[in-house]
Parts: C-alpha cells; sequence; structure tokens
C-alpha cells in the first residue's frame, strides 16, 4: 500500500488561460501552450504567446494534457511557458532529478486515471484526480534507480530526434540550394570554387536566364514532378497500417507508428510518399510527414485531410516532402485554402499548381537522389531505434513501478540497450 499520493512528493500547477487579446503569434511576451497540439516527440513547439500569463510550467516540469480527447498526452517542457487550461505541469518538489519517475507514475496510473476523469463527451482530469495518485513505496535507492533507467532511454531516444533533426536541416539547406537560391549557378558566375562533386557541379548551367533560374531550366507546375493523391487499391474492409493527423509530425519527417485497422475511407500511400495536411490549423502548424515506416509493397491509408504527394521518376522521393517543408510551398498552400472559418482546407489542384523550376537533365536528378536518400536513410535507422527503445521503455515503466522486475535485471536490459544502440552514457544519479 502506498503511503505518499502524487501531492506529497510533487507540485501540480493547473494551467489557466489568459484572454484571447492578449494573445499574439508573433512572439510577444511568454510563449504559451494550450494542449498538446504544440507537443512535439519530447518538447513542445509553441506557435501562441501571451502578455498575460496567469500560470506557469517551469523548465523541466512535466507537461500533462487534462482536457478533451487527447487527455494524458504528455511533453516536457524544455523553458518556462505559460500554460492554459488544457494543461497541467507537474514537478518533484524536491529532487528535479527524479522527474523521470514522476512521469513513470502518472503514466503507470494513467488507465485508472482517464476512467475516473468526468465530462459529457470528452475526459476532464482534475486537480484532485492528480492530486491523488498513488505514490510507490520504494526507498530512495529504488526511486533514484529508476528515474535513472527511464531517464536513460528518455535521453537516447532524445538524442536520435536531434540527430535527425539536423539531417533534415543538412536536407532541407541542400533541397533550398539546388531548387530555389541555385547556388551552384550563382557561384559559378561569380568565379567561386566548385563545392559540389565533380559529376554534380558540371550538370548545373553557368548562367541564370531572364527569369532568374538556370538557363534551360523550365517553370512547371508542380504536378508536372509529383503526382497527388495517387490511386492506390486497397479493399473495403481489408487491415492495413493506419495514420491519423495526429499522427503526423509538427516538425521532422517521422509519423507515429501506424496501427492496423480495416479500411474504410480515407487517402492512401506507400514508402516515399508525402503526407501534407491540408485543414486548418494542422497545415499552419507544419503536420507533414515523409513516409517510411511501412513494410515493403505495403499500402496505407488514413485522414482524408491531408493530400499526398508522390514524385514522378526520375525526381527522387524525398524531393516532395522537402518541397512540402519549403516555406513559399507551404505559404502557397495557406493562401489557396477555401472554406469557412475554422475548417478552412487546401485543395489538391490548388497546391499542385506551384510553380517550379525544373531541370530538363535527368542526371541532375540522380546527383540529387544520391547526396539526399542516405540522409533519410540514416533518418530511418535513428528513428527505428527509438521505436525500439521506446518499447524497452513501456515494457519496463510497468514491471519497475509495481516491484515485478528487479532494479538489477533492468540495468541489465539497459544495458543491452545501450550496446546494441550507440548513444551518449548517462551516469547513475
Amino acid at each position: 500500500m502506498a503511503s505518499k499520493t502524487l501531492s506529497d512528493v510533487c507540485d501540480i500547477v493547473m494551467g489557466q488561460s489568459p484572454t484571447g487579446e492578449m494573445c499574439n503569434v508573433s512572439g510577444v511576451g511568454i510563449p504559451l501552450l494550450n494542449g498538446p497540439t504544440e507537443y512535439g516527440p519530447h518538447h513542445p513547439s509553441p506557435v501562441q504567446f501571451t502578455t498575460d500569463a496567469r500560470k506557469f510550467a517551469k523548465a523541466g516540469d512535466l507537461l500533462f494534457c487534462v482536457r478533451g480527447s487527447t487527455t494524458g498526452r504528455m511533453n516536457w517542457a524544455d523553458r518556462d511557458y505559460a500554460i492554459g487550461r488544457g494543461i497541467a505541469a507537474i514537478r518533484h518538489k524536491s529532487k528535479r532529478e527524479l522527474q523521470p519517475l514522476v512521469r513513470a507514475v502518472v503514466e503507470f496510473h494513467l488507465p485508472s486515471l482517464l476512467t475516473q476523469a468526468t465530462g459529457s463527451t470528452f475526459p476532464n482530469v482534475s486537480s484532485g484526480m492528480l492530486s491523488g495518485l498513488p505514490w510507490p513505496d520504494l526507498d530512495e535507492h529504488e526511486q533514484r534507480a529508476i528515474a535513472h533507467i527511464l531517464g536513460t532511454l528518455d535521453d537516447k531516444i532524445e538524442l536520435n530526434r536531434r540527430r535527425n533533426q539536423t539531417l533534415e536541416a543538412m536536407a532541407r539547406a541542400l533541397f533550398k540550394d539546388w531548387f530555389v537560391d541555385f547556388g551552384p549557378v550563382r557561384a559559378k558566375m561569380e568565379g567561386r570554387e566548385p563545392y559540389l562533386p565533380a559529376d554534380a557541379w558540371q550538370l548545373f548551367p553557368d548562367s541564370l536566364d531572364d527569369e532568374a533560374k538556370p538557363e534551360g531550366w523550365e517553370m512547371v507546375p508542380a504536378s508536372e514532378l509529383i503526382e497527388f493523391n495517387p490511386s492506390e487499391p486497397l479493399r473495403k474492409g481489408t487491415p492495413a497500417p493506419y495514420l491519423d493527423m495526429a499522427s503526423l509530425p509538427t516538425s521532422g519527417s517521422w509519423p507515429e507508428p501506424p496501427i492496423m485497422r480495416d479500411f474504410g475511407s480515407g487517402m492512401r500511400f506507400r514508402n516515399g510518399d508525402t503526407l501534407l495536411a491540408r485543414i486548418t490549423p494542422c497545415l499552419e502548424n507544419g503536420k507533414t510527414a515523409f513516409v517510411q515506416c511501412l513494410p515493403d509493397d505495403t499500402v496505407g491509408w488514413g485522414s482524408t485531410e491531408y493530400i499526398v504527394m508522390r514524385p514522378k521518376s526520375p525526381v527522387p522521393a524525398e524531393y516532395a516532402y522537402l518541397l512540402a517543408r519549403d516555406d513559399d510551398f507551404r505559404e502557397h498552400a495557406i493562401r489557396s485554402m477555401t472554406g469557412t472559418s475554422g475548417r478552412q482546407r487546401a485543395q489538391r489542384d490548388s497546391v499542385a499548381a506551384f510553380k517550379l523550376a525544373s531541370p530538363l537533365d535527368e542526371n541532375l536528378w540522380h546527383a540529387f537522389a544520391r547526396q539526399i536518400t542516405p540522409i533519410f536513410d540514416s533518418i530511418k535507422s535513428n528513428a527505428k531505434a527509438s521505436e525500439t527503445l521506446s518499447a524497452l521503455r513501456d515494457t519496463l515503466l510497468p514491471k519497475l513501478i509495481s516491484g515485478e522486475l528487479r532494479i538489477n535485471d533492468a540495468e541489465k536490459l539497459l544495458q543491452h540497450a545501450e550496446d546494441n544502440v550507440p548513444n551518449k552514457k548517462r551516469s547513475l544519479p
């Protein structure tokens, strides 16, 4: 029997929303979190700010969604935030190094917490419900050891995320240099030294034409290079990997793992396709994915509220994703949205009409593929490693909290993970 509750060892701050007129998207004031719309894989990515903050989360706090259909989703605060009524901030009163254990305790009791949650349509977790969660009756050494084990796994997952963030930044910079800024052409015009492999460098023209595009390139609608919403056979009722809108990331290319669900009605896609959210506010928030997570030769399906983009040969698959992350392309898609307030959508034909500068020499597309494909192969490898580590964490968590698994056995499993997924080490607190 637990002798303490969560409120005995943690401060629990329930959010309070500022008035709407005191909020902005121009970066004035403190970043505001209203709910998991701003959540990332590890830390939030705020889109709103306020000059009238009422309640605060501190750096290192556990951010817990307390309202609506996403009740129970969690994130870590990487800085101080204002928090709205949809979020609670939870922090250990005296030992910040035990924050991984705080999250583990909340996760362990989450099913029962959601069962208790009130609300006619969606769950609603109160301060009292969080406060009353049992705290495990473990001695300090066991608490620190569990926090270390789970924190190490979280560290590895976060490091892989940062690696992928760096890799994607490299890919996006390469795309912009070749197809937006025409960097190699401008370098040739200015007499600068080559900065690409010789076989790629010689494929670029020596000058820009009167339209400021590379000599010999054509301006074409995106639909000439990319197929939008390609047809895929999938019989109704057939089990297939499913990705809903919530699965798409706001930054980065890797979605949450798909689940198997009988096909009903929705968009269909394969590995190598890009999924672009078309509905507000998901499009503005950046929800986009590059599909690499399906089994080979498998058709997946999901929300009708995203557009599927599949490059036409010889354009490499990654090109469509990098285009979907391009600022000008996204602005075009947002401007093309139609519909009533709050339910606006970008239409396929409008997005497909975006004009692109296209090389006529197929060898340039092959050269781009040689540069870009290894980057996304590394992103896939890191993401798969993180999924393995996440599964290990999910397996260990309930067994550690309940005492079913001994600390020494868990540390052996952690060491095995460290040996098989190279990453930074974390010393035992």
